[in-house]
């Protein structure tokens, strides 16, 4: 199995400079974005324009967590797993503080009793799974390991559907971000956090995944750095959509559980026990998942 960074492979004497090289890179490109932005965001609500901040710092935290990769092309499983799981700690618990209770909240502000909120909320957390579900199967992806190892194969084309594979995971974190945001909710600012904080491991679990199936350290670190962008795109969707459309919100935030709900139940606690450290992943779930429930009742 492998080991820890520092007894994987000698590193080569380039690797501090290609570090530096993508985070110089990566910080000019956020400025630029920023000013390139600028006009574009004199035209949103200031509820918009939190959902795509918000789905930018997901997208950043991302592009993070994948520059390592320039330097180490494996983790050990036992802490690939153990991250893993925390993601999906932090997931369950934004969907049940973030996106659940708001959405019974909001559904009882609008006139619904109880039973009717519980009703409403059901349907669309149903919705919300369904929703994936269907993309998931219309959208064929492959699935890797932190190790590269795919039963499907590694060649170009597989890699493709992992890529693919990677934006149908990214989509509920971003639907979440937005409708939170567009909903003004209290914890809105918690969830874009924590969602940012388990992206970050989330990009590094990606990069090493591409570089194990034989793509170039450099490609794959811009690969991961991507594949956090889909996240700031479906936040202002979802924020625009609830903000437009105010009867909506319970819809809303139900819809992104669901979602929610079956990447974590579909895809990341399945990943974080193919390796057989399902006592480390469940562990890492547990501490995201109260990391993610103090943020949200913090920071309010």
């Amino acid at each position: 199995m492998t080991t820890l960074i520092a007894s994987v492979r000698r590193l080569d004497t380039r690797a501090p400079r290609r570090v530096l090289g993508s985070i110089v890179v990566l910080f000019g490109a956020a400025l630029l974005g920023l000013q390139a932005l600028d006009g574009f965001t004199q035209a949103l609500s200031p509820e918009a324009i939190r959902a795509f901040e918000g789905g930018m710092l997901g997208a950043l935290a991302t592009a993070l967590g994948a520059l390592p990769v320039l330097v180490t092309r494996r983790i050990p499983e036992r802490v690939s797993d153990a991250l893993l799981g925390f993601g999906a700690g932090v997931m369950l618990a934004a969907t049940a503080f973030s996106l659940i209770i708001p959405a019974l909240s909001a559904a009882g502000d609008l006139g619904h009793t109880k039973w009717g909120a519980g009703a409403l909320v059901s349907t669309a957390v149903i919705g919300g799974v369904l929703a994936m579900l269907w993309l998931d199967r219309a959208w064929p992806h492959a699935h890797f390991d932190a190790a590269g190892q795919s039963t499907r194969g590694r060649s170009p084309g597989r890699l493709f559907l992992f890529v693919i594979a990677i934006v149908l995971h990214n989509i509920p974190e971003g639907m979440a971000v937005g409708v939170a945001a567009g909903a003004h909710a209290p914890g809105a600012s918690g969830l874009a956090m924590g969602i940012a904080i388990q992206d970050i491991p989330e990009g590094l679990v990606v990069a090493l995944a591409l570089v194990g199936a034989g793509v170039g350290r450099g490609k794959a670190a811009v690969v991961g750095m991507a594949s956090g962008l889909v996240e700031p795109a479906a936040a202002l969707v979802a924020a625009l959509a609830v903000g437009t459309f105010g009867s909506l919100l319970p819809w809303g935030l139900a819809l992104a559980g669901g979602a929610m709900l079956f990447a974590v139940s579909h895809e990341v606690i399945p990943e974080s026990h193919r390796n057989g450290h399902e006592t480390d992943a469940t562990l890492g779930l547990a501490l995201g998942f109260c990391l993610m429930m103090v943020m949200d009742t913090a920071l309010v």
